[in-house]
């Protein structure tokens, strides 16, 4: 049964999940108009990933033009060396601004 919402679209982005004053970069593998599926290296500080938790993204739709993200993590599968080298995390967007709900309406057409 699929739980998604909208559409997903395949992207290769780099992105900034930002904690505090901390920036980790991650990778966004898809994205619709309310959720993204990212990708990040495994560290320990990534056992925070858990269902439920605020997020902050920050990416460039197009360059200067940056775009924060508010989202909540709504899965997290984290593999820890030597079985995987990555985490997977599913984000839904909290309240999407509408210059990415724009942006992503033109990668549908």
């Amino acid at each position: 049964m699929e739980k998604r919402v909208a559409h997903r679209i395949k992207v290769k982005l780099n992105a900034e999940r930002i904690s505090g004053n901390q920036k980790y970069g991650v990778f966004i593998e898809n994205i619709s108009e309310k959720g993204i599926h990212l990708i990040t290296t495994h560290t320990k500080s990534h056992a925070e990933y858990f269902p439920g938790k605020d997020v902050d993204l920050k990416f460039y739709l197009h360059p200067g033009k940056p775009v924060n993200l508010r989202c909540k993590i709504r899965w997290a599968c984290t593999k820890m060396p030597p079985n995987g080298m990555t985490d997977s995390i599913g984000l839904e967007i909290i309240d999407p601004p509408e210059q990415y709900i724009e942006f992503v309406k033109t990668l549908s057409l």
